[in-house]
């Protein structure tokens, strides 16, 4: 789990050009949204002392259920209370969250039986001062029953291209399951001029195994990027569904190399440097 605040090394910066930091989370949540806010809050004290920008947290950071309909249940707005938490957890610490996956409650255009109990699945950027900047809803839904999860079930497709700048550069926003869709990268890179890829995952053990690391480093490859994917880890809980993410948060720089990763289960906050000069010089 993350440190106590004040306990954490602060690394020194990397040598180069302009350089900011992103804090790459990874952490297990389970079907308790208090739980999780205080996990989520101990990242991000922990990132704050490490000297971020920007706090990462993945898919589903503040709720997974373990039941059927669980995650519909859960659902809020974006005004809700569970989301007003994490603004003012933004304000208070004065740091950016890209809060990668959250449960959002649908308004009235979505109403029809085909949508009913459908929730979006929603990619949300705050800045320091507590201001929602970004909204995206997930395009790529995930269904893959031979990993038992049939996204579609539960979840309406968005259907807008998002970025949005930030102290560490321009963002593009995307969610988990997007990173196998190469053409929503192209358009964020090369028609939006975005500098880092957040692709925040809860990824299923089957295909984090075979092609995890493989999609993260040809993003950032093709797309002459950082790639940032904080990730779900482990076993979610033991009395319902035993859902296991497969983890290893990655950060990879615009020339393929991995900057950081965690394992397949320890949780936390690592530091990622982002080189404004490095993206320049790749491309």
């Amino acid at each position: 789990m993350a440190g106590e605040p004040g306990s954490a090394v602060v690394p020194p910066p990397a040598e180069g050009g302009k350089i900011t930091r992103i804090g790459l989370c990874q952490m297990t949540a389970r079907n308790n949204k208090d739980a999780n806010f205080e996990t989520c809050r101990s990242l991000v004290e922990e990132a704050v002392v490490k000297g971020c920008d920007l706090v990462a947290l993945p898919e589903c950071f503040s709720f997974i259920g373990a039941h059927p309909g669980e995650a519909q249940a859960a659902a809020e707005a974006l005004e809700g209370p569970t989301m007003q938490r994490y603004r003012e957890l933004a304000k208070v610490q004065k740091i950016w969250l890209s809060l990668g996956g959250f449960q959002e409650l649908p308004g009235n255009e979505q109403e029809g039986k085909e949508n009913e109990n459908k929730i979006f699945n929603t990619h949300v950027i705050i800045d320091s001062g507590g201001e929602m900047v970004a909204v995206y809803r997930k395009i790529h839904l995930f269904d893959a029953p031979f990993t038992g999860l049939v996204e579609s079930k539960q979840a309406l497709a968005g259907g807008e291209v998002v970025c949005c700048d930030s102290p560490v550069g321009k963002l593009g926003v995307t969610i988990c399951y997007d990173i196998r869709f190469p053409e929503l990268y192209q358009k964020l890179r090369f028609g939006h001029g975005c500098d880092i890829l957040l692709a925040p995952s809860a990824f299923s053990m089957p295909t984090g195994e075979a092609h995890w690391d493989l999609l993260m480093r040809t993003r950032a490859v093709e797309c002459q990027c950082y790639v940032v994917a904080a990730a779900q880890a482990g076993l979610h809980n033991e009395d319902g569904n035993r859902r296991r993410s497969w983890g290893h948060a990655i950060a990879v720089d615009p020339w393929g190399k991995v900057v950081a990763q965690f394992d397949g289960t320890s949780t936390g906050v690592m530091v990622v440097d982002i080189d404004s000069n490095s993206i320049q010089d790749t491309r």
